[in-house]
């Protein structure tokens, strides 16, 4: 099911949801101009373009794996239109290579995005903001994060604070469906917190009904997402018994977070 959310400037976002729990985004205007964010299946792409109108006339990629990279190089053939991401041989296909604090401009489109850069989940993943969003790849999730696969610890924890010193109000578009087994995890390591509880309830509901539980805002995010509130003593003190050793900075907790979270398989009443 497409949704669409509405950011500042005239600009709308649409959510097409591709593969298994991937969110491909497209960022259109009211001219009919879009841009398409981590096209990992042309074909997902070209049917929302057509069943809004929509002229592709941008394509911006977060990181070089295959699931956000699929697509673009079909999509840009067809289109005629310029591929922006990282600097990382991985993409060749990418004609304008951006680094942390490029501004992004198209002709066509009245679109202004900075780029970001978060190392943790790759080296060289890119997150785009502007307009009250931010476009995250698989850097940051609700109530989640990506995993390490690249960057280490420390990498991932100054991304992650690098995207929560944003405005609150910002929208996250993360590019997976994680919601609903994130929050259970993080249920473990905050039991008695009642906006995480309530986040779990909503995506046990979306998943029955297949409604997305993305975009949130960062403000929610920093209410229920362990991964930044790694400060909080509940967190650091559950983790501190499970490992059975003291943890006595942020990036301890982290990374002792993250090591659970690489094993967790999710269990769900509703399931």
């Amino acid at each position: 099911m497409n949704r669409d959310s509405q950011l500042k400037d005239g600009l709308t976002v649409t959510g097409l949801p591709a593969f298994t729990d991937n969110y491909l985004w497209l960022l259109h205007d009211h001219r009919g101009h879009a841009v398409a964010i981590d096209p990992g299946d042309a074909q997902v792409v070209e049917h929302g373009l057509r069943q809004r109108n929509l002229k592709l006339v941008g394509i911006l990629v977060t990181h070089h794996h295959p699931d956000h990279i699929g697509g673009v190089a079909e999509l840009a053939e067809h289109h005629h239109c310029p591929v922006l991401g990282p600097a990382d041989p991985r993409i060749p296909m990418v004609q304008q290579r951006l680094v942390d604090g490029d501004c992004i401009q198209l002709e066509q489109i009245d679109m202004r995005l900075r780029a970001i850069h978060v190392p943790g989940h790759t080296l060289s993943h890119l997150a785009y903001v502007g307009h009250g969003a931010v476009f995250v790849g698989d850097t940051l999730f609700s109530a989640g994060c990506g995993r390490l696969f690249e960057g280490t610890p420390a990498q991932m924890l100054h991304s992650l604070d690098l995207l929560n010193a944003l405005d609150p109000a910002t929208l996250l578009f993360c590019a997976h469906e994680y919601t609903r087994d994130n929050a259970r995890f993080a249920l473990d390591w905050e039991p008695d917190n009642a906006a995480l509880r309530a986040r779990y309830r909503e995506s046990c509901q979306a998943h029955q009904t297949g409604t997305a539980t993305v975009p949130s805002r960062l403000s929610q995010e920093r209410t229920y997402n362990p991964f930044l509130r790694c400060d909080q003593s509940t967190i650091r003190e559950r983790l501190e018994t499970s490992f059975q050793r003291e943890l006595s900075t942020r990036l301890e907790v982290f990374t002792a977070l993250r090591q659970r979270r690489n094993g967790y398989v999710a269990v769900h009443a509703d399931a």
